[in-house]
């Protein structure tokens, strides 16, 4: 442990943990602490978080608003690639990492803070997040990691804690929660307790963000996104800012059963974890993005995107946003994205987002090439028997060769 710190810019939510956490750092490391909490569109109100820094005796206090900016510069250049973690799984939570990382940084340059602290435990993914992307961005920064630390190890510490130094612990608080919930604009993310057991179905009490499929309506709804160079930027033609559309489409697929997901994942950090997801206007978002590239991306660039897709998933599921290798597949998917323009119709129905129309003005769609009617010459038949045998050549020097 180096006690040697002057100043620290805590992430900081306002709940018990990190309240906690900011007195520890107080009592334990003698240093000023500076409050950094974001605004992710996590759905709660930040100014009780700015008393309690308040009556915690912080003088330097940063509440933002960065939805827009999460979901310009992160969420929407990771839907440019249809990144899915594991086949499955939308990032909702691991791309909101490296954002509050990157303003913990400039915090801590704007204060002269010699260190950062975050509130993620020893065995998750979120300590990894936060501190590469500290040391990407600042590698002489000093990081605090109190669950890698202290003694408090239960719910029951914590509040004992909390009582000893007049922390306020909210009635709801004070018992065990059934589960622990993150949650941003894109997503929001339920896990251990009661779903620790991955056999067990989730409870309906578990979702915030859907109803369930089997509650939503009977009749379909229908919507048309449009999209520049990959990025949505309206719905029904009218053009909206991106944390507007996600949170319009969120309504949507919230009001359709839309993105829920249940899921068995491989952590980063080595053990397998159960997590229950909703990412209502992502799942929307994903389906529409595939639907206009279908008709937008050339072949061979759509097939070699869906090659690099897993990999740059994993990049950001493991914490590499700022690494240089997520900023390469990132030029080659940003340039693939090009010509990627138009609107999709979906139809939004009992859980499902289906695409069922899509046009471009940069469509490389060809009727009279695909049509069964005459096609007046634009394709000669003839010409596929010699590609077949081309194709089929190394096929048939194997059978018979070897002779």
């Amino acid at each position: 442990m180096t006690r040697d710190i002057k100043k620290v810019v805590l992430a900081y939510s306002g709940g018990l943990d990190t309240s906690v956490i900011l007195k520890w750092l107080q009592e334990t490391y003698r240093c000023e602490v500076v409050t950094f909490t974001a605004d992710l569109g996590q759905g709660e109100e930040l100014e009780p978080a700015r008393k309690k820094a308040e009556m915690l005796g912080i003088k330097e206090i940063f509440i933002e608003d960065l939805r827009e900016e999460f979901t310009r510069d992160f969420v929407f250049p990771m839907f440019r690639a249809n990144a899915l973690y594991e086949g499955q799984y939308l990032l909702g939570t691991s791309i909101a990492r490296p954002l509050i990382a990157k303003r913990q940084i400039e915090i801590a340059k704007l204060t002269g803070a010699d260190a950062v602290a975050h509130g993620a435990t020893g065995k998750g993914n979120d300590q990894v997040r936060f501190e590469i992307g500290y040391y990407a961005l600042n590698p002489e920064i000093k990081v605090i990691a109190p669950w890698r630390e202290w003694d408090l190890t239960s719910r029951t510490r914590l509040i004992e804690y909390a009582e000893k130094h007049q922390i306020p612990v909210a009635k709801d608080k004070r018992g065990e929660a059934p589960f622990s919930v993150d949650a941003n604009l894109l997503h929001s993310s339920s896990e251990g307790k009661v779903l620790e057991d991955p056999w067990v179905e989730p409870e309906e009490m578990v979702y915030q963000r859907t109803i369930s499929p089997e509650a939503a309506p009977d009749k379909a709804s229908y919507i048309e996104i449009g999209f520049e160079k990959g990025d949505a930027i309206s719905i029904d033609g009218e053009r909206l800012s991106p944390a507007t559309l996600l949170t319009k489409l969120n309504a949507l697929g919230k009001a359709n059963g839309i993105g829920r997901l249940d899921l068995v994942e491989n952590r980063f950090v080595g053990m397998k974890s159960r997590g229950v997801y909703e990412t209502p206007g992502g799942t929307i978002l994903l389906a529409a993005h595939r639907g206009i590239e279908s008709i937008t991306l050339d072949r061979g660039a759509a097939h070699l995107k869906d090659e690099i897709m897993p990999r740059y998933a994993e990049l950001i599921y493991n914490g590499f946003w700022f690494s240089p290798e997520r900023e390469m597949l990132q030029a080659l998917i940003d340039k693939s994205q090009e010509h990627v323009e138009g609107i999709v119709r979906l139809k939004l129905y009992k859980g499902h987002a289906t695409v069922v129309g899509r046009k471009s003005p940069k469509s490389l769609y060809s009727l009279k090439h695909v049509t069964f009617e005459d096609d007046a010459g634009a394709y000669d038949q003839r010409d596929a028997q010699g590609f077949i045998k081309l194709n089929a050549l190394r096929l048939r020097l194997l059978k018979y060769g070897r002779g």
